[in-house]
């Protein structure tokens, strides 16, 4: 026998050799199953690490927040005024047909330590007094309803920053005494 024989260099079957089978079905797909499933596991664990990572983060460090906190809502403070009183009780009548007598005291709140608009209101007291007198005079008595009062206030705030003072500025208007009576 000679070598040749032995070997099979052609790459041919031979008769009496068993060549190994080609595996079919589920066994041939398994591995490559297997692989998917496990990418799939991978990409799925690494979502949920991120997403709860990104949770925690973004709520304030993982703290479990079973409670809302409930708290009151907020009120500002309200600023402390300095007030001016000299200007006295005012008296006049309002401007329905049948007029009304009017009596008003009230007092002009201004910032605290604002020494400026201090002074200015005690300079342009006769003013104050004048400008008080005759916008009372201008309105009608249901104009001077209590539930008016708001407005009112405002509206002289605004008349007196705008008309009569230069470089102070009121602030509140304080009524210590607003009557409107029916003239007998």
């Amino acid at each position: 026998m000679a070598d040749s024989d032995d070997l099979d260099l052609d790459g041919g079957d031979s008769p009496g050799l068993d060549a190994p089978k080609k595996a079919s079905g589920l066994v041939s797909i398994l591995p490559n199953l297997l692989k998917f499933i496990a990418i799939g596991l991978g990409a799925l664990l690494f979502i949920v690490t991120v997403s709860v990572i990104t949770v925690n983060v973004v709520s304030g460090g993982g703290r479990s927040q079973t409670e809302i906190p409930v708290s009151s809502p907020f009120v500002g403070s309200r600023p402390t005024f300095q007030f001016f009183t000299l200007i006295g009780v005012v008296r006049t009548t309002t401007s329905d047909p049948v007029p009304y007598s009017v009596v008003v005291n009230l007092q002009l709140g201004y910032d605290e330590n604002d020494n400026a608009t201090a002074t200015e209101l005690t300079a342009r007291l006769p003013e104050l007094q004048d400008f008080i007198r005759s916008y009372f005079r201008a309105k009608r008595a249901a104009d001077l309803r209590p539930d008016n009062e708001p407005r009112l206030r405002q509206e002289i705030v605004e008349q007196i920053n705008n008309r009569i003072l230069n470089t102070g500025r009121v602030r509140h208007v304080a009524f210590i005494q607003l009557e409107v009576m029916q003239m007998p």
